[in-house]
């Protein structure tokens, strides 16, 4: 894993810069900081200037692991093409059965959590997310989430940053709902940003050759092949991105990246 911004990386962002290019996005620990209550997660003023200036040259979308219209809301003013909320579920697999069985994860699981301070369900209607960020004892708190949801049927499970996320087994990933958006808009070539274990599946969707994968924070054993060094170089990207193309322009020759 290498660092996207290094000068000998230059011309590998140009490349794809220069194709019929879809840009996507996580939003927590990509476009926003990671902070100690989700619903504080903003972007910094000059993050969404940038990402307009971003958006208006290429088609961009963003999958987060949090509902679509929290996403949705975030990101208001703002010409994003398509959000994809719940790790890619929504709006591809909208369906009763998922609302059903992640009910069912609540009421199971609130009983067994609930003297475990610090521990906070939250629930996605079509996904949930076990967060113990605000746990004295977090290794304490990360084993009683691993023993109440042990027993789940048809479930899930993804690693996050003090967070532990429960999805239908079979329910769209975030590299679904990339490559679905690629070929919906047409696109020939992707490029994708994440942070954490969520991501991963979406920098393995997409053949290599196609997909120009960056994850922030180089971390061993990732599939991404380039990284940016922490969250708050997300500016220095979007900058220089939106430097290689015109206003004027979204999409190249429609040639795949070499």
């Amino acid at each position: 894993m290498t660092d996207i911004l290094a000068l000998r990386n230059q011309p590998v962002l140009e490349r794809y810069a220069l194709t019929n290019l879809l840009v996507a996005f996580d939003y927590d620990g990509t476009l926003a900081p990671i902070v100690s209550t989700p619903d504080r997660a903003h972007m910094r003023p000059i993050t969404r200037r940038l990402l307009k200036r971003v958006a208006a040259r290429y088609p961009c979308v963003v999958i987060s692991g949090r509902s679509r219209d929290d996403v949705v809301h975030r990101l208001r003013d703002i010409p994003i093409v398509h959000v994809s909320g719940n790790h890619g579920l929504e709006p591809w697999a909208e369906e009763p059965r998922y609302i059903r069985q992640v009910q069912r994860w609540v009421q199971q699981l609130s009983p067994q959590l609930a003297a475990h301070r610090g521990i906070v369900i939250e629930n996605k209607t079509y996904s949930i997310s076990i967060h113990y960020r605000a746990a004295r004892d977090k290794l304490q708190a990360l084993r009683a989430i691993d023993c109440a949801t042990r027993t789940l049927r048809g479930v899930r499970r993804l690693g996050g940053r003090l967070v532990v996320n429960l999805l239908p087994q079979g329910a769209p990933t975030k590299g679904t709902a990339l490559e679905r958006a690629r070929r919906l808009l047409v696109c020939d070539a992707a490029l994708y940003v994440g942070d954490d274990e969520t991501d991963e599946e979406a920098f393995g969707e997409i053949d290599s050759s196609r997909l120009l994968s960056i994850r922030v924070g180089a971390t061993p054993g990732s599939r991404a092949k380039y990284c940016l060094k922490h969250q708050g170089e997300i500016d220095r990207f979007l900058r220089r991105l939106a430097a290689l193309r015109s206003d004027t322009v979204r999409r190249g020759d429609g040639s795949s990246p070499k």
